[in-house]
């Protein structure tokens, strides 16, 4: 059977990172270490690059958005789980390229343990962001909406697509501006060590 090198990487280095937080528990002066993901930061490769780890954890907005079935919720809703939240918008380009992957990403690692959020900011039609999702064959990621780009403005997002992973506290602890493969073997070895160090 061939084995493919990178996966192999990318798996003994989630390892080590999911690992360190064992370290940290016998090592109280560790654990600022632990707190700014800095393990994680060696373990970017391509797209994953543009991944910027905070120093320490970030609070996120509180601001409501509109759900897809039309009520309302708050970031602070998925507090329990890791979260890959993307903002995006139907005009985006970029974000009509990476869609699919964090579709892929949901399938592949969606769970109680983590989620991919998508956030449509800004004017965004109802019927103009489902022909969106039914183009590219995306059925398995929510039509959330914030309309006054109310979340959007109090969490710096200037650009999009941008993607914000947040720990299961809550709080921002990285994030990628632009389009990235989400789908890719470092993606998921970048999150799988993350989900494992906050489950510990």
């Amino acid at each position: 059977m061939k084995v493919n090198g990178s996966a192999l990487v990318y798996t003994g280095l989630a390892a080590i990172a999911i690992a360190a937080l064992s370290f940290v528990a016998m090592n109280p002066s560790a654990e600022a270490e632990i707190r700014d993901y800095s393990a994680l930061e060696d373990m970017r490769d391509g797209d994953m690059r543009k991944l910027n780890f905070h120093s320490a954890p970030k609070e996120v907005s509180q601001q409501s958005f509109i759900t897809q079935d039309g009520g309302e919720a708050t970031l602070g809703d998925y507090e329990g789980k890791v979260v890959l939240l993307n903002f995006w918008a139907t005009w985006c380009a970029p974000c009509r390229h990476e869609m699919p992957m964090l579709s892929a990403l949901q399938t592949e690692l969606g769970g109680d343990d983590f989620e991919v959020v998508t956030l449509a900011t800004g004017r965004n039609m109802v019927p103009a962001m489902q022909k969106f999702f039914n183009e590219i064959d995306v059925t398995n990621l929510p039509l959330h909406r914030d309309p006054k780009q109310a979340v959007a403005r109090e969490m710096a997002v200037f650009g999009l697509p941008a993607t914000i992973i947040m720990d299961r506290e809550g709080r921002e602890i990285a994030r990628l501006q632009g389009d990235a493969d989400w789908s890719s073997e470092n993606a998921r070895a970048i999150l799988l060590a993350v989900i494992g160090q906050d489950d510990s």
